[in-house]
């Protein structure tokens, strides 16, 4: 009995095709889940430092004005044309050292004010909200007889900055030992 055996041509391709296949596997399986984590990570440090320069902007903003905002495009606009913020950009700190400019680098190159709008993964506004409280006091003669009903309304003692791609907040809206704090920190 004699066998045929197949053309050598048929195993070529059998070759040929086993290597695409662990071509593709190794992509799929290690380069491609590896590329996928690093860019996630480079999106959560940047919008990170992001919310962080934007915090540093809320801090400069109530010393400024007595109150925090919830209006990021007026936020920003401080940013740009404050002179005491464009005054620290060049000063030094005698002691440290250090520059006495508040905003830090971020990840994709230097400060730019116009990059603090969005998060960088979706291209979304962050979101910031700030409180509100109302106090009634209600003025009472001798008599028990109401008088008056006073109203104080305070805008602005605390706010809340979320990444709209859930990479962490600062702040918060019910707890004033949660001022300028991250989330991640």
């Amino acid at each position: 009995m004699s066998s045929k055996s197949e053309p050598w041509y048929v195993h070529a391709i059998l070759y040929v095709i086993i290597i695409a296949l662990v071509y593709v596997l190794i992509q799929v399986a290690i380069i491609g889940p590896t590329q996928v984590i690093e860019q996630e990570e480079y999106w959560r440090t940047e919008s990170r430092a992001r919310m962080l320069n934007l915090r540093e902007a809320q801090i400069l903003w109530k010393d400024r004005y007595g109150n925090y905002t919830d209006n990021l495009e007026n936020l920003i606009s401080f940013v740009k044309n404050d002179t005491t913020i464009a005054n620290t950009k060049d000063q030094v700190d005698s002691l440290s050292g250090r520059s006495k400019y508040p905003f830090k680098p971020l990840i994709s190159g230097p400060f730019d004010p116009d990059s603090l709008y969005w998060a960088p993964k979706s291209h979304s506004y962050y979101l910031l909200k700030v409180d509100t409280t109302v106090n009634f006091d209600t003025v009472v003669n001798r008599r028990g007889n109401i008088v008056r009903i006073d109203t104080l309304t305070e805008i602005g003692k605390r706010y809340l900055l979320e990444d709209p791609d859930g990479f962490g907040k600062i702040g918060d809206l019910t707890s004033d030992a949660l001022i300028n704090t991250p989330s991640w920190e």
